[in-house]
């Protein structure tokens, strides 16, 4: 005859136990934004340059509400003064307010900065991407080209490309955008080149998809966490490179940006006379390049798992 009892209670049974298991079996998972996003704010020095970079991009948008455009002259008495509750950052030689020509400056670095890096990554990603799907001449074609890139000489060729375009903001962005390609088309490349072995990616050239097809929708989408943290440190070199050119004589003249600050200060013999001309641009440099580094090197360890911290 069949038992029909129930089984016994096992004598450590509690009723916590079963809610705990049921609660842990019909939580949601969690998506991997979510696990980056947690990596990213344990980082210290992520949030740190995440909260300078988000403030130096809300200055620039809201330049116009926060301080009028620095123009012309300024009363003979405020020529050169130290900071004051007045002018906060001091003034010019020509009595310029400081402040104005740092937040408006922070518009021209912004601009030039992502436009910048928006041509590189439109000239190197397409270059890395067919590299390493074609191979054979037609990566060392593009392989080749993107080393001698690499090796030429930057800042002297900027400087001639500079000069010859003509001094704007746009004509600078190019020059800058020209030369910052090739770091991307050889991370791309080196990404894809583990991707396109994929079998996902040989199913797709089985089943008769284009090549186009193949790029854009099976091979790009893999390097864009890479593309990220390059464009990030892409933008960190383009806002030196601006302020170098721009220190140079080689930037907008119509335009505030921080390397015609220091230019102007320079000149005038303000580094050793009056420091704050120099230190609140070079301030704002600074901490924009090491903002934005501090925020590529922590995407870069969230997203190449052989930098992942245990």
């Amino acid at each position: 005859m069949a038992n029909n009892f129930p089984a016994p209670i096992p004598h450590d049974w509690h009723p916590s136990g079963t809610a705990d298991l049921r609660a842990t079996a019909v939580s949601p998972p969690v998506s991997q934004w979510s696990k980056n996003w947690r990596q990213f704010r344990r980082n210290p020095l992520a949030m740190f340059g995440l909260v300078i970079l988000l403030s130096f991009i809300v200055v620039a948008i809201l330049a116009p509400a926060i301080t009028s455009f620095p123009r012309g002259y300024g009363q003979p008495d405020e020529l050169v003064n130290p900071p004051t509750g007045k002018h906060w950052f001091g003034t010019d030689d020509l009595g310029l307010d400081l402040f104005a020509e740092v937040v408006w400056g922070s518009r021209v670095t912004m601009y030039v900065g992502i436009l910048a890096t928006g041509l590189a990554l439109g000239i190197g990603v397409p270059i890395g991407l067919a590299g390493a799907f074609y191979k054979g001449r037609i990566d060392a074609i593009l392989t080749g080209l993107t080393d001698i890139f690499l090796s030429l000489p930057v800042l002297p060729l900027m400087i001639l490309m500079a000069a010859v375009m003509g001094s704007t903001l746009f004509n600078v962005a190019i020059v800058i955008g020209i030369f910052s390609w090739p770091q991307i088309a050889r991370v791309v490349r080196g990404v894809t080149l583990a991707t396109v072995e994929q079998p996902f990616v040989e199913a797709a050239v089985a089943m008769g998809s284009s090549n186009a097809h193949i790029l854009w929708r099976h091979l790009l989408p893999n390097a864009v966490p890479t593309l990220v943290v390059n464009a990030f440190l892409t933008i960190s070199r383009a806002v030196l490179s601006e302020a170098g050119l721009s220190f140079l004589g080689l930037g907008d003249p119509l335009q505030w940006s921080w390397g015609r600050i220091l230019q102007n200060a320079q000149r005038n013999g303000a580094f050793v006379t009056a420091w704050w001309w120099a230190f609140f641009p070079s301030l704002a440099i600074f901490l924009l390049v090491i903002s934005v580094t501090f925020v590529g090197t922590a995407l870069n360890e969230i997203v190449n798992p052989r930098l992942k911290r245990r």
